[in-house]
């Protein structure tokens, strides 16, 4: 008799746990904050969430793309919402982002030796640069322009015939100006600079006679004096730029631009930062 007693405390004790157990694997998780990944992420990005900072090579002389204040050495724009949209989805907090200034010239380079994870700087997609570095799907797209003096009488390109254009040190603005100068039967002159105020300080000192960029970044040096030249050529797509290699990570980054895209996230970005 008490060895059924036994037998039966033994199984509803062993019924009780597995209940217990049950309960517990039951549990629901807290759900992850609005905008961060749920699921597992790819070997690439997961290793940028594990070093606990995301490093962004960005500009830090392009008015509504990546401007750093002089006075508090913040950075705003675009491109800046941008990498924090992106370190939000990954699980970075906003202050873990290190913004590092970059130019034409530098921005290759910084993603080369490992210094930088992206670049979101105006960095057009062109198929040479596919062969250097990855890059996502245009997030943005522009085209080459030409800023002069009002005083100058310059009305478009032809007007620059024998004269000299300011471009940016490794952009591909210079290609595309000769380019165009070609077809028109023209000659003009280059001279190279390290960043876009030093080319806009020529023109208003008179060593260049044009500012040649992209329409999107003369606009942030328009002023009284100045006028964006209505001529426009070779199309500009601005696309986020990785060390060849990191195919997940472009992946995910091209699946989170669609998202922006579809839910209006990226138009929002795009009218608050006066781009559409």
């Amino acid at each position: 008799m008490k060895r059924s007693v036994m037998l039966v405390l033994l199984v509803l004790a062993l019924a009780l746990g597995a209940f217990a157990l049950a309960g517990c694997g039951a549990k629901e998780e807290p759900a992850a904050p609005a905008g961060e990944s749920t699921g597992s992420l790819p070997a690439g990005v997961q290793a940028i969430k594990d070093s606990g900072t995301l490093r962004v090579g960005v500009k830090a002389d392009v008015p509504n793309f990546g401007l750093q204040d002089a006075a508090t050495g913040e950075f705003e724009g675009m491109e800046i919402d941008l990498a924090k949209a992106i370190a939000k989805r990954i699980g970075i907090a906003e202050d873990k982002i290190k913004f590092e200034a970059v130019t034409a010239k530098t921005r290759g380079p910084l993603l080369d030796n490992g210094q930088i994870d992206l670049v979101i700087a105006t960095f057009t997609i062109k198929p040479e640069r596919l062969e250097q570095w990855n890059f996502t799907s245009p997030y943005y797209q522009d085209e080459v322009g030409l800023l002069v003096k009002k005083s100058s009488g310059i009305t478009g390109l032809a007007g620059l015939d024998g004269k000299t254009i300011g471009v940016a040190q490794g952009a591909t603005s210079r290609d595309a100006v000769q380019a165009e100068a070609d077809k028109a039967g023209i000659t003009v002159k280059f001279l190279e600079f390290a960043t876009y105020p030093e080319i806009n300080a020529a023109l208003e000192s008179g060593r260049v006679d044009a500012f040649s960029v992209d329409k999107s970044i003369l606009s942030g040096y328009v002023t009284d004096g100045s006028v964006i030249l209505p001529d426009g050529f070779s199309p500009q797509d601005y696309g986020i730029a990785s060390k060849k290699g990191t195919d997940d990570l472009t992946t995910y980054l091209n699946e989170m631009l669609t998202e922006m895209q579809g839910d209006g996230e990226m138009e929002a970005l795009l009218t608050k930062w006066s781009l559409n």
